[in-house]
């Protein structure tokens, strides 16, 4: 999984347990894609490029020691895999034929209440 989009899981994830000042910069590093001079701009002149970069890497760091105890999001992708897997089995037993109207519509529900779960 692209390192990108792996940490901006878990900012989902764990965003809450991170002080304003972690989410405000990586907020504006990671999902508003600024760069470090961009982020140095928007705070007063005491803060450095290296300062906002080392609070950038020391939130990514909290929140990879978050997902090692918690296990969330590794837990999120499994069932998302589970899902998906049992939507396109349903799928494929629909797309076969042999069923009456109604276990057709049993099994589209199924499926949407499945995709539903995790979202």
């Amino acid at each position: 999984m692209d390192k990108i989009l792996f940490l901006t899981m878990l900012y989902d994830f764990y965003g809450e347990l991170l002080t304003d000042k972690q989410k405000e910069a990586f907020e504006l590093y990671h999902l508003d894609d600024l760069s470090l001079s961009e982020i140095t701009s928007q705070y007063d002149n005491n803060v450095s490029r290296q300062s906002v970069l080392d609070n950038i890497k020391r939130t990514e760091k909290k929140l990879l020691h978050y997902e090692e105890k918690l296990s969330l999001v590794e837990k999120y992708l499994n069932q998302r895999k589970i899902i998906d897997k049992i939507v396109t089995d349903i799928e494929n037993i629909i797309s076969n034929g042999n069923l009456n109207d109604k276990d057709i519509s049993s099994l589209q529900n199924i499926s949407k209440d499945l995709n539903n779960l995790l979202d």
